[in-house]
């Protein structure tokens, strides 16, 4: 994964999707009373929201991985069209849509009674698009197609990815050396033929080769049987909770999943086609790209509804597989700065503090405990052994730089401790920005360094008589 992410500062990556676009309405309320017109539940509507869905939940995955994205497809000369292209703009993706006269574009409205869901109805055309839409469809695609490194087709059996939209789009790729991979749909896979790989579930693979896949015999045999079908460079199935199996010269290799929680698998499979694409445009093979599918499945498995991962989230997840807890409470500079980026998303309010504490004792915790109180999230700068010993004394201090950040970072009130190497954590803060600056009131009267960045500062009166020289002081007598 670390390279992922320094192969997509060092890169930007582009991406064009092709496929059916819709939205995915959802009305929200309460049931409390049944209908005296008929046996049904009589729903008290409370919210209504709206969703870019089917091939849109792939375009929002690679925006939250910062790709460049583009998006071209059919859609309606109706109101549902026009709500898909502002929200395909909203997202920062670039739409290339042909519109097609009379045509329905799809909405999938669906209605939830105590977070339930009661019914769902469609207003779509799922016919072909014209063959007038698909002549327009492919002359936009060849007209962008050289800006981009990988073609992405989501296929939701709309009427968009027709046989020989798709065979002109696949041909034509493959001339001018695009990989293209699909997202297939039904049980004829030979119309993707010539794509570099397609993402079938172990479920659509069976349907489409024909038979149950009970055995790594079987397993092997389905993926030949669907890289010949369909003329693939790889073959994949992805098997669900047991990761994803690939087909490569001839040998089968599984890369396991690595969820931990799984709350919800909905557009998980839309998650695993924008990984593949995003790690392969960024010059990767196919089984680092498929480590990099199930770590970002991973990630949005563990969220509810259709969700997205970023590159920051996929990186603390997979931090999570290999260290303790603890330790995921260290930052460095570089990291913390994107850590408080994502919080400040989320409108978390941060406070920051900052210190030595050597020998951590009550009155540490106290006042450690009180600066959280002045926010969601707690940032403490903690002095490294060089700025200490400036600072204390040749012979502090007693423990380390590690393993006071250790320790720290064990308490609850504590969520981020990043090491400074200066005499004041003037540049930590500049970094941080901190909306609160917390010091201990033994500053009353002085100025504290950071109070010109922060937008407010407070002192906080320290615990009577608790201090690490006292304690040090306490154990020389003890000897």
């Amino acid at each position: 994964m670390r390279n992922i992410q320094e192969l997509a500062q060092q890169k930007e990556s582009k991406i064009l999707v092709i496929g059916d676009l819709m939205i995915d309405e959802y009305l929200w309320g309460d049931c409390e009373r049944i209908s005296p017109e008929a046996p049904v539940q009589i729903v008290d509507i409370k919210k209504e929201s709206t969703l870019l869905g089917g091939a849109g939940n792939v375009i929002s995955n690679l925006v939250a991985f910062g790709v460049d994205v583009g998006v071209l497809s059919v859609v309606g000369d109706d109101e549902v069209g026009l709500l898909v292209k502002n929200m395909i703009s909203k997202q920062g993706a670039k739409a290339f849509l042909v519109e097609q006269k009379g045509r329905k574009t799809s909405r999938k409205t669906r209605l939830m009674a105590s977070n339930s869901q009661v019914v769902r109805y469609d207003k779509e055309s799922k016919n072909d698009i014209s063959p007038i839409s698909v002549k327009a469809l492919f002359e936009r695609f060849q007209e962008k197609i050289n800006h981009y490194d990988v073609v992405l087709i989501s296929d939701y059996n709309k009427g968009v990815l027709t046989k020989e939209l798709l065979n002109k789009v696949i041909s034509y790729s493959n001339q001018i050396g695009k990989k293209v991979l699909v997202d297939p749909k039904g049980n004829d896979f030979s119309k993707y033929s010539g794509a570099y790989l397609l993402t079938p579930n172990k479920k659509e693979a069976e349907l489409a080769t024909g038979f149950k896949i009970q055995s790594d015999l079987d397993l092997k045999e389905a993926l030949a049987k669907l890289q010949k079908t369909a003329n693939l460079g790889v073959s994949v199935i992805t098997l669900s909770e047991n990761g994803i199996a690939i087909l490569d010269k001839d040998e089968v290799t599984i890369k396991p999943t690595v969820a931990r929680e799984v709350y919800d698998v909905t557009g998980a499979g839309d998650t695993v086609l924008a990984s593949l694409g995003f790690a392969l445009s960024l010059g990767c093979d196919i089984f680092k790209a498929t480590e990099f599918a199930n770590l970002a499945a991973g990630v949005v498995v563990g969220k509810i509804g259709s969700a997205t991962a970023s590159l920051d989230e996929i990186e603390d997840y997979q931090a999570t597989l290999h260290k303790s807890s603890i330790e995921l409470h260290i930052k460095s500079f570089v990291q913390i700065e994107k850590t408080v980026k994502r919080l400040r998303n989320q409108g978390k309010s941060v406070v920051f503090t900052n210190g030595c504490f050597d020998i951590l004792h009550k009155g540490h915790v106290s006042y450690l405990n009180t600066a959280k109180s002045f926010g969601d999230i707690l940032i403490l700068g903690l002095n490294s052994d060089k700025s200490v010993k400036r600072l204390k004394g040749k012979n502090r201090p007693i423990n380390t730089q590690d393993d006071r950040a250790y320790i720290l970072s064990a308490l609850e009130c504590v969520d981020y401790v990043v090491i400074f190497d200066e005499d004041t954590p003037y540049e930590l803060i500049k970094l941080v920005q901190p909306d609160v600056l917390v010091k201990g009131a033994d500053y009353e009267g002085k100025e504290v360094v950071g109070s010109d960045i922060a937008k407010q500062t407070k002192l906080v009166t320290f615990v009577d008589g608790k201090s690490t020289t006292k304690t040090i002081e306490k154990i020389k007598k003890a000897k």
